[in-house]
């Protein structure tokens, strides 16, 4: 694959995009998603983020079309209001990003539905809101679900005996769990579409090592992880690079259903747009299908 660009992003017009996350990547997808032409939905529990975020489109996207919606992903009653508050100004959802994350909180903590808050909120709070907008995503004819994995999937463990961490908690391995679970869900999600004629491509990829500020606002400024983003700047590539491979599965005619990508030098942390690999762990279609009934059963949602 040669090296794919925002400028081979195709345009958007008519198109309307939700995107998870204020900042960071879900920012950068945003705004080059308005730059071609899109009408962005920006999703996220903060509203002093998402004015920023709005404002700094329109800053250098002044034609821009784009909006912030209040969305926590750690609620099921906050992804169900936002749910039922869409209809009333979209009739259909064109592409939906999910991407918003939670990374490496030092200690366990909880969602408000009382689920380990990594797991919770990266798959969980995803599963239930691409479950709840099934609807205005059928009415696209068309629409594409991309999901936000990680370099760290491929340590995931795909036992789910113990997937809300109550026998133990550790930071690393339970992100590694949830992003593999985004994964999962992703690949499960493009076999049911296609089984059940739903006209939606699912598709994953991750931004390989990118600068956000997860790994500040997850473990802390005081932690290694986020001294090692802040004194060693120069391991991470910028967000808006990281976000490459989000956009090409969002946007490109060459991305494939049920495909993966990530960056392509380095061990998928940094470069340009290019096939990813899958964990072996994540083709466990019996896996899969187990992950998808807890994941009904704990948010009570259904396809």
């Amino acid at each position: 694959m040669r090296k794919w660009t925002l400028e081979d992003m195709p345009r958007q017009d008519g198109r309307v995009a939700v995107v998870t996350g204020t900042g960071g990547l879900g920012l950068e997808v945003a705004l080059a998603l308005c730059r071609v032409g899109a009408e962005v939905v920006i999703a996220g529990r903060d509203p002093r983020k998402g004015a920023e975020a709005i404002a700094r489109i329109e800053g250098q996207v002044p034609a821009a079309r784009a909006r912030f919606e209040l969305l926590d992903l750690a609620s099921l009653a906050s992804v169900m209001r936002f749910a039922e508050r869409l209809p009333a100004q979209d009739s259909h959802i064109d592409l939906l990003v999910n991407n918003a994350g939670v990374m490496v909180p030092p200690a366990r903590q909880q969602t408000a539905d009382g689920f380990e808050l990594q797991f919770g909120t990266n798959h969980l709070g995803h599963f239930a809101l691409t479950g709840q907008l099934l609807p205005l995503l059928r009415a696209a004819g068309g629409a594409r679900v991309v999901s936000v994995s990680s370099v760290a999937a491929r340590s995931g463990s795909t036992d789910w005996d113990d997937w809300n961490a109550e026998g133990g908690y550790s930071a690393m391995p339970v992100y590694a769990r949830s992003k593999i679970a985004c994964l999962m869900f992703a690949l499960e999600l493009q076999r049911r579409s296609a089984a059940a004629g739903w006209a939606i491509s699912s598709i994953a990829a991750h931004p390989g090592v990118a600068r956000t500020e997860l790994l500040h606002n997850g473990p802390g400024r005081g932690s290694l992880h986020s001294r090692v983003r802040s004194l060693l700047p120069f391991l991470f590539q910028p967000a808006a690079q990281g976000a490459l491979p989000l956009l090409f599965a969002a946007t490109s005619a060459d991305a494939r259903p049920g495909g993966y990508y990530a960056p392509d030098r380095l061990g998928e942390t940094r470069g340009y747009p290019a096939d990813a690999r899958i964990p072996r762990q994540a083709l466990d279609q019996t896996a899969a299908e187990r992950l998808w009934a807890v994941s009904e059963g704990a948010t009570g949602v259904r396809y």
